[in-house]
């Protein structure tokens, strides 16, 4: 009797639960959005255009070919139009969404009339429903492109907590924090702050010596004076063609097949001069685009177009010259696109563009500044081009001792062997015409020369040739060239920039997180002439910047990803800074500034994976230079596109077959060896152990003075005795194990100490652990 009381108790419980699931008990809205507040004001650029752009400007947008319907929702005048296929009926009728088809069709519960169609997998959500329906009622006001209207400097926000404030920024920056509940970080402490613009200003942590000194000095101003003297230190202008060289597709080889070697490294320390001498942006770009056609130009300008020659060429006997040629024009077109403007241009190459205003018609007219260089692709395979060491391409300048001790003396070339370095010259004008589908051998309508009217239009008294189109992007009132640098200036400093896909400022890249801010910077910059290291300067002298990168628990679950820099970033170091940072603390490292690329340590058997065959020409073998050269840079370490510096690849260097702006930014495992494992690490970490013991005589000290060389302060107490620890622990094995010690401290060709090696490995144990540790290879 008593079990069958509980079958029917269960019994009973199931009938009530199963009615309370059908009355909709347990059941959720479903939607995410449904309680998401919509704005005061609905903006068409950051919240109408996205959704058209992500949802129907694939059959309704720029590209002609791929329209349907006759419809065009990505203009005014063709959105607000009469139907075509539909008369008497509109997509939009500003004030009245019920008689606005586009608005009926996505709200529809008709499959049949339902946008997107179902089958494309795509939908608007409530929240963006709410969103277009509010926007049509306050007159479904259409507007340019936010990347496209030139940039002007708003009135400073009036915020709450403006004693905060160091400079304009903070203004900007604090306004977005007190919009979302936030409040900024506390000020970090000067050590970290001085390591922090050192490794964003050099590439390298400040030394000990710096240090002191700053932080012994009594005046208010002691970051300010960082600054200046990390700004004008040579390695600044190494630390800025460093990211300069992935923009300009920099490497030692020509890529493809042979990838045989080519001699491009004076344009690099054209751009290493270049930084240094503090070149105005515009200045540095005309030069790079259009030198060789500047009045009465100097041998140092056109040496600057080398930029342009950078793409790779191919040595393959077989190959048709035109199709060739026409690979390096686009080259060159897509670079402008990407690198400078920060557009996608290449997606128009072949048709019009999907999703920005850029019509196929427009990207041949840019490809036509570029298409009158007399290049016919290297006329020698790898070996008869090692042979005859014929390292460039037509057009070449050749490069002189009398020449590097006058006009080009910032080259490090060796005395008595003249370099050849491949630069611009329209020698050869070619007609230019419309590719269909983007085919060299399918010439359509021809084009000249001439740049988007959408950005800005092309005016007649500029030259129809690279310098009218160096004078068109550097123009102030092109709304791109500015912002473009601007942003990725902020993203080298804080990890990401105000726009996060720096590549790619049209519709479908990133809104900017603080559009009057980057507004405001592009503006200010071009203001003071175009002057880097104003722009640096006044970006680090900002609260926003001088922030801890500590994260509160309330601050992670608010802004988990720092979108709005409630606090300082902090991210992994690149592979270059990494090694090089390195290298600097274990005193290893060569300062010498500019030359030829040289190859430090590398696994064997890599190159000869990559080749085509055995003795395919001068970069067939790796073989480790001797000496000196092994702790030169990462910016030298020579770069060849089929197989890049392995301890910079693994850390997501890229290949540099095109530009790019933005690296990947990856975690893995690998990392973790290398920095274990690689000779480079190991070798340093003996060299810094050896000289501390050298220099330092209380064998107590060794430990700490191996941290503050490494990490730039002093160990908290509970890390020395850890460490402490370690090494006692590591030394105890050692004087048990002398055989192992010998061995470990055989890692590197730098010459040994005379020191006892039982000490010497335990310390370099210690030393390795301390190089491994999150904090030595991140930013903080």
């Amino acid at each position: 009797m008593k079990q069958k009381i509980i079958i029917g108790l269960i019994l009973l419980g199931l009938v009530a639960l199963l009615f309370a699931f059908k009355s909709g008990l347990f059941k959720s809205s479903g939607d995410g959005y449904a309680d998401q507040k919509l704005p005061e004001v609905v903006d068409y650029n950051f919240h109408i255009k996205p959704i058209l752009s992500d949802n129907c400007y694939t059959c309704h947008g720029p590209d002609a070919n791929k329209r349907k319907a006759g419809l065009r929702l990505d203009l005014e005048q063709a959105a607000l139009s009469e139907l075509p296929e539909n008369p008497g009926k509109y997509a939009v009728v500003a004030g009245k969404p019920a008689n606005s088809l586009l608005y009926q069709h996505v709200v529809s519960d008709d499959p049949k009339q339902l946008m997107p169609p179902p089958d494309s997998q795509l939908a608007l959500n409530s929240y963006e429903k709410k969103l277009l329906k509010k926007w049509i009622e306050q007159g479904a006001k259409f507007d340019k492109h936010w990347a496209f209207i030139p940039p002007k400097k708003a009135e400073l926000p009036k915020t709450e907590s403006a004693d905060w404030a160091q400079n304009e920024i903070d203004a900007f920056i604090m306004e977005k924090l007190e919009e979302n509940a936030l409040v900024p970080s506390l000020k970090a402490e000067e050590h970290t702050l001085i390591r922090r613009m050192a490794l964003d200003l050099t590439g390298l942590p400040p030394n000990a010596d710096q240090v002191k000194r700053y932080l012994n000095n009594t005046s208010g101003d002691i970051l300010e004076r960082a600054i200046d003297e990390f700004l004008a230190s040579p390695s600044y202008g190494e630390r800025m063609t460093q990211v300069w060289l992935d923009v300009a597709r920099y490497a030692d080889s020509h890529g493809y097949q042979d990838d045989s070697y080519r001699s491009m490294w004076p344009w690099r320390d054209w751009v290493i001069h270049a930084f240094n001498n503090n070149m105005p942006y515009d200045e540095f770009l005309t030069e790079q685009l259009a030198g060789d056609l500047m009045p009465n130009a100097t041998k140092e300008q056109v040496l600057a177009t080398g930029f342009n020659r950078n793409h790779p060429i191919t040595q393959e006997g077989g190959v048709i010259q035109e199709e060739y040629q026409s690979y390096y024009v686009v080259d060159r077109t897509n670079t402008l696109g990407k690198g400078i403007l920060g557009l996608t241009l290449e997606c128009a190459k072949c048709h019009d563009h999907k999703y920005d205003q850029l019509s196929q018609r427009d990207y041949y007219q840019i490809y036509s500044f570029f298409n009158n260089v007399d290049e016919k692709g290297l006329r020698m395979d790898a070996v008869q081009a090692a042979n005859q060491k014929y390292f460039a391409d037509a057009p070449y300048i050749t490069i002189t001792d009398e020449e590097t001790n006058g006009v080009l003396s910032f080259i490090n070339k060796a005395e008595g062997e003249d370099v050849k370095v491949m630069v611009m010259n329209d020698s050869m004008p070619r007609t230019t015409y419309i590719f269909d589908r983007g085919e060299y051998d399918s010439p359509g309508e021809e084009v000249t020369p001439n740049a988007p009217e959408i950005i800005l239009p092309y005016s007649e008294n500029l030259p129809k040739n690279r310098l009218g189109l160096a004078q068109w992007v550097t123009d102030e009132n092109n709304p791109l060239t500015a912002r473009v640098f601007v942003n990725r200036i902020w993203g080298m400093l804080f990890g990401r920039g105000l726009v996060e896909t720096s590549e790619d400022f049209g519709v479908q890249g990133s809104l900017p997180t603080h559009p009057q801010l980057l507004d405001w910077l592009a503006k200010d910059f071009m203001e003071h002439d175009w002057d880097i290291k104003y722009l640096l300067k006044k970006i680090m002298l900002s609260a926003t910047y001088q922030q801890s990168s500590i994260a509160t628990e309330e601050s992670k679950k608010a802004d988990p990803d720092n979108k709005w820099l409630s606090r300082a970033p902090r991210f992994r170091m690149s592979g270059e800074i990494i090694r090089d940072y390195v290298l600097a603390t274990s005193g290893l490292l060569n300062r010498e500034i500019g030359g030829p690329s040289v190859k430090p340590y590398q696994p064997p058997g890599l190159w000869e994976e990559t080749n085509a065959g055995g003795n395919r020409g001068v970069l067939t073998t790796y073989t480790a230079d001797e000496g000196d050269k092994l702790y030169r840079r990462s910016l030298y370490t020579l770069w060849k596109r089929t197989l890049p510096p392995p301890s910079m690849s693994i850390f997501d260097a890229p290949n540099r077959d095109i530009c790019e702006v933005r690296r990947q930014k990856t975690n893995t495992p690998l990392q973790a060896l290398a920095l274990q494992n690689d000779v480079q690490m190991l070798e340093a970490a003996r060299v810094l152990s050896e000289n501390t013991i050298t220099d330092t005589k209380d064998a107590e000290q060794w430990v700490t003075t191996v941290f503050q060389r490494i990490l730039v302060r002093n160990p908290k107490e509970e890390e020395k005795k850890v460490l402490e620890e370690y090494y006692t622990d590591a030394l105890d094995k050692f004087l048990n194990d002398r055989e192992n010690a010998e061995k470990l401290l055989a890692q590197g060709e730098y010459k040994r100490l005379d020191t006892d090696p039982a000490k010497t490995a335990a310390l370099m144990l210690t030393a390795q652990v301390i190089y491994n540790l999150d904090e030595t290879i991140t930013k903080e």
